[in-house]
């Protein structure tokens, strides 16, 4: 039986499934996120890598060492190279963020909060959501 949310990169050759409804799910204006989605800011949740399951495909990673000095690797597809998430985070063990662009739904999954703001660029207007000026706690 299929999991409740389901995602793919651009071309379909990787597909993964979860069911947990996130909780965390953060619009993130830090540096690392700018550069890594090529956009204002990244969006991106977070999953129980027990509930993450990888349906098709296998992704390639990038392993990667955040300003915060923590490791993570960062998964895409190697055919298109859509980026789809970002596991073995040294800063949250047990966790996988999904990038919401890679939901096939990503309309049933909407931001909670902003975080690093003082990274977001001026034309870019606050949601009414909390704000954090680095990781929130």
């Amino acid at each position: 039986m299929s999991k409740k949310y389901t995602a793919q990169c651009a071309c379909g050759a990787v597909k993964f499934e979860f069911d947990k409804d996130p909780e965390f799910i953060a619009n993130c204006h830090c540096l690392d996120c700018k550069r890594a989605s090529g956009g204002e800011m990244a969006t991106f949740f977070a999953v129980p890598e027990d509930d993450f399951a990888l349906l098709s495909g296998k992704t390639r990673s990038f392993p990667y060492i955040a300003n915060s000095g923590k490791k993570l690797e960062r998964n895409f597809c190697p055919e298109c190279g859509s980026r789809l998430y970002t596991s073995n985070l040294e800063s949250f063990p047990g966790l996988v963020f999904v990038q919401l662009g890679s939901l096939d739904h990503p309309e049933l999954i909407a931001p909670r909060l902003e975080m690093f703001t003082m990274r977001r660029l001026k034309w870019n207007r606050p949601l009414d959501l909390p704000q954090f000026e680095a990781m929130p706690h």
